[in-house]
């Protein structure tokens, strides 16, 4: 019998009750079925590369910056907090928050900037329908089946971690209304039906506002670090103002280092304390009964405050304005833009060049050959790109 987990919420996801893996497994006599998806991730190449794939900063600036997995570390951690303060499946929650990013390219927005654009005829690259190709084909560790065989609620979580891709009626909805819905999402959903026209189901609303949380505080924190950002820039944010005001009252004298890291701390406090009340009421006004009926709710019951959701567009702001648009940031990623628009095109013109298992069969369509180039460079991190650049093409990028 699989494992059970005790004192869930009725509307949390049961792993007893899965609606299972495209390919049947034995069920562990250890684990749930979440478990064993998060313990996949967790063993996954894609996550073991995320060590060295830039999150703001390059890996090569300072060993103190966050990279793309000690950003996906963070969203984990504060998923699991969520989840266990709602008494979610924390698992499941987690394996969403191990596996969001797995699709990113090397250098961060930068690279993934790069690759929709030379994607742009053959279906564009997003990074969160990456993580989709990873986990469903492009992890080969498995004797029966391409990808890691995960469960429907994985799956369907990581395909709506920006919520709804469709309406009601089918159609493509936001922003999807303009480009389409990827096509590896649109081929899983008519394979599995992954309810697109829904919010996920609460672990994954959980792990994907963690992923907020976590995007400020520590861009915050990197960006302090970095001397991009000031006290005093800070404080144009009324939320932030506060905690500031309130450290360097509590603490007189206190250095810089450790204030930066009392306001992230007291931020991410601050933050989930604010989804687990918002999310309370939501609960108990919907009064679900299944995560069926989360995912069905006309809103997300896992969400910000009005007055949470203005700080955070108010930090964005500021991150915006002070780090990700500092013209030596700015620079740095055009350099990395360039450098994978450079990789795509020589290896488009010499797909035979890459590794064996990434080579396109004889006498397929461009469209084929774009696909395979853009997973090979999506796979890179960033020191590999810059080591393929130089060996492939050689000097700079810039």
């Amino acid at each position: 019998m699989p494992m059970v987990i005790e004192g869930k919420a009725r509307f949390a996801s049961d792993p007893a009750r899965s609606r299972g893996r495209l390919f049947d497994e034995p069920v562990s006599p250890t684990r749930t079925e979440f478990q064993r998806d998060r313990d996949r991730v967790l063993h996954s190449t894609g996550f073991r590369r995320l060590r060295e794939k830039t999150q703001v900063f390059l890996v090569d600036e300072g060993d103190h910056y966050r990279t793309r997995l000690t950003h996906t570390l963070e969203v984990s951690q504060i998923a699991r907090a969520i989840s266990r303060t709602l008494r979610l499946d924390e698992d499941l929650a987690e394996a969403l928050a191990l596996a969001h990013d797995l699709g990113h390219s090397p250098f961060g927005h930068a690279g993934e900037r790069a690759l929709d654009a030379e994607m742009a005829e053959y279906g564009g690259f997003d990074h969160n329908a990456q993580s989709l190709r990873v986990v469903t084909l492009l992890e080969r560790r498995y004797p029966r089946f391409d990808g890691l065989n995960l469960t429907w609620e994985t799956i369907e979580g990581l395909a709506k971690h920006n919520g709804p891709l469709t309406g009601r009626d089918g159609l493509p909805a936001g922003r999807h209304a303009v480009r389409g819905i990827p096509p590896v999402v649109a081929a899983l959903s008519a394979e599995r039906d992954l309810w697109l026209w829904s919010y996920p189901g609460p672990e994954a609303q959980a792990a994907a506002i963690a992923d907020d949380i976590a995007y400020n505080a520590h861009d915050i924190d990197d960006g302090l670090r970095a001397g991009l950002l000031s006290f005093a820039a800070l404080e144009e944010v009324p939320l932030l103002n506060g905690i500031v005001k309130d450290i360097f009252h509590s603490y007189p004298g206190l250095d810089r280092t450790r204030a930066g890291y009392e306001l992230t701390r007291r931020l991410i406090a601050a933050a989930i304390e604010d989804v687990v009340t918002v999310a309370r009421q939501r609960l108990d006004d919907l009064r679900p009964s299944s995560a069926d009926d989360v995912r069905a709710a006309a809103a997300p019951v896992i969400a910000f405050s009005p007055a949470m959701a203005e700080s955070d567009r108010e930090i964005k702001a500021v991150l915006t304005r002070a780090v990700y648009r500092n013209p030596d940031v700015m620079r740095v990623m055009t350099e990395a833009e360039e450098l994978v628009r450079e990789l795509f095109r020589h290896f488009m013109a010499n797909p035979m060049a890459m590794p064996e298992d990434w080579r396109p069969p004889a006498g397929v369509g461009a469209a084929i050959v774009a696909r395979r180039v853009c997973d090979f460079l999506a796979g890179m991190t960033d020191r590999y790109a810059a080591a393929e650049h130089a060996r492939t093409i050689g000097g700079s990028a810039a």
